[in-house]
């Protein structure tokens, strides 16, 4: 291992090329030096006791310009470090050179790993997943000790396991809990960062979300197994909270700058300020290692934020790049399911079906078509593409990611009440998030109570054909469940926790009913694309579809989903026969709406 620290015997490894001094700075309770040797590119010495609280200093040339950030005033974080005594905290001495930052930066926790063995992981593929926010899933849910909302162990309570339970959810896919620090132009504006998507080292966890370290995570994910269910974090390991050349010095960019992409300038693929360069020996040493180590935990999986930048090297994306490529050669991770962000900012980063099977990716495809559809503007022939698993994606099966909505951009219910986006808190002038969304509302901009079972409808339909479409469908914290963020597409820096006095118990119940439907029909979780010989696709009248109309009945094995599109109701009795409906309802569909019968056995 390049960079991480964790146990080679007692000694500790410290990955720093071009530093000209390394310390060891160990807190019992004040700090101790202890000058590491030199060892190839490497620093070395003997490793603290487990328990002991460490940071590390590097000495070297500070020339920015020439991407070398050295100074031995900053206490570094172990890029390796597993466990940290308290959050990262952004202030401003923490970018200016030559002042101490001791008393600002989390100490590590020295934790050398057991030799536990991994558990097998539960599958992922083809599952219903549920995208959360720990923080927000929790924090208002009145059955919880209040001492443990809003963190990882809340999730193993039992009022959030019925919850789970409600909508049918088999996969928990939770946001980045590993420590992340605040952008610097927040603080000044009151505000926090309330995804995690900027990290500043890869394995150790937030201390704000998963206070027990490790043992907290491995416990819960232990629960999650216990009731049939699978695990998978999303990870970012394109970029670290220490941003551009104004930004604060924690980690890496005090220790090996190198790690970074230089092109005369930090890159900024991530449009965070830096990007990773995951072509470097030292970047996929530590990525393998932080897998490695969750996987050790029980961890199923793993979505890779911009997962571009993890294939990106001198001639561009390759999908067999080095860091890829060690994914599915590893032991330990060749069985737990990948999922890709296929999205960068950068020079051909947008690689939806570029990534290579069996990796599955999240399909924005598949959102922006269902939006439109719904919206009024697309016919039937782009929604079944969609729904049949997108085979002018894929080849072969699938490896869709089926969602309407994420944590990235409107919740579902946001996106049938608003047209444009409201992002004014945070702090921009409302010029941050998407412009273009595909929402819709019904004549009343907002959450206006009086159309409140008109969304609910656009919601449970949306909901409907995702679940039932061929790949993997994925739902957004909350969308089975009323969920709002007035409007706001990027709620990166807001607190929206679910409400759960007011959740739609109506709603929960309905989606519930589909995603077991899903469970119990074998032709509904195949991964191979659909064809004609497996789907057959009818007009309500029986007859062959119109293509370019705006209602379709689609047959797969027992199931019918009947898709009325238009202003009209429309009657799909020549197409469901005696078919029990899933929600009590008739053939007769009404006006956007989607009704779904089974055949009898």
């Amino acid at each position: 291992m390049l960079h991480s620290t964790k146990a080679l015997s007692d000694v500790l490894r410290v990955y720093a090329p071009q530093a000209e001094a390394v310390w060891l700075c160990v807190f019992d309770p004040d700090e101790r030096r202890v000058a590491m040797a030199r060892e190839g590119e490497h620093w070395v010495c003997e490793a603290p006791r487990p328990g002991v609280r460490y940071g590390l200093r590097a000495d070297g040339a500070h020339a920015p310009e020439a991407n070398l950030w050295f100074d031995p005033a900053k206490l570094l974080v172990d890029p390796g470090a597993q466990v940290l005594d308290r959050a990262f905290s952004f202030h401003p001495a923490l970018s200016a050179h030559g002042v101490d930052t001791a008393n600002l930066v989390p100490k590590a926790v020295y934790a050398p790993e057991g030799a536990r063995p991994a558990p097998a992981p539960q599958p992922a593929r083809g599952r219903v997943v549920y995208e959360v926010n720990v923080r927000a899933l929790t924090l208002e849910n009145p059955e919880v000790d209040a001492r443990v909302r809003g963190t990882v162990a809340a999730l193993a309570h039992p009022s959030v396991l019925a919850h789970f339970d409600r909508l049918g959810v088999e996969v928990i896919e939770l946001m980045p809990i590993t420590a992340w620090i605040d952008e610097r132009h927040l603080p000044p504006l009151g505000l926090q960062n309330r995804w995690g998507y900027n990290p500043v080292t890869f394995s150790a966890l937030d201390p704000r979300l998963c206070p027990g370290g490790p043992e907290e995570l491995r416990r819960v994910i232990e629960t999650l197994h216990g009731t049939g269910r699978a695990v998978v974090l999303d990870v970012v390991y394109n970029h670290t909270g220490e941003s551009d050349a104004l930004g604060p010095t924690l980690s890496y960019r005090g220790l090996s700058p190198e790690v970074y992409a230089w092109n005369h300038g930090l890159v900024n693929h991530t449009g965070c300020g830096n990007t990773l360069d995951c072509a470097h020996p030292a970047v996929i040493s530590d990525v393998l290692a932080s897998l490695k180590h969750f996987a050790s935990l029980g961890v199923d999986g793993f979505r890779f934020d911009l997962g571009p930048v993890l294939g990106r090297g001198p001639e561009g994306f390759d999908p067999h790049a080095p860091l890829l490529r060690a994914l599915g050669e590893e032991p330990l991770l060749r069985d737990r399911t990948m999922i890709m962000e296929p999205w960068d900012i950068g020079p051909g980063g947008y690689q939806l079906g570029g990534f290579a099977a069996p990796t599955l990716e999240w399909n924005d495809r598949f959102r922006d078509d269902l939006r439109r559809f719904w919206k009024g503007e697309s016919r039937v022939g782009e929604l079944a593409t969609r729904l049949s698993g997108s085979s002018d994606i894929y080849r072969d099966s699938t490896r869709s990611v089926n969602f309407v909505a994420a944590h990235d951009g409107f919740t579902l219910w946001d996106t049938t009440s608003f047209t444009q986006k409201h992002n004014e808190a945070n702090g921009e002038d409302n010029r941050d998030g998407h412009n273009e969304n595909h929402s819709w509302n019904h004549g009343v901009e907002g959450l206006d109570h009086g159309l409140a079972e008109v969304r609910r409808n656009d919601v449970l339909s949306l909901l409907a054909l995702t679940l039932l479409a061929r790949g993997t469908p994925m739902i957004g914290m909350g969308d089975g469940s009323g969920h709002s963020q007035n409007g706001n597409n990027n709620a990166y820096c807001q607190s929206f926790p679910l409400d759960w006095s007011n959740a739609d118990a109506g709603l929960e119940a309905a989606v519930g009913a589909f995603a077991r439907l899903r469970q119990s029909v074998g032709a509904l979780t195949g991964q191979e694309l659909l064809t004609d010989a497996d789907v057959s696709w009818r007009a309500p009248d029986g007859g062959a579809p119109d293509w370019d109309g705006r209602c379709l009945a689609m047959q797969l094995g027992p199931v019918t989903l009947c898709i009325n599109g238009s202003g009209e109701a429309q009657d799909f009795a020549a197409v469901v026969g005696a078919g029990t409906e899933v929600l009590g309802r008739n053939h007769v569909v009404p006006a956007r709406a989607v009704h779904v019968f089974v055949a009898p056995d």
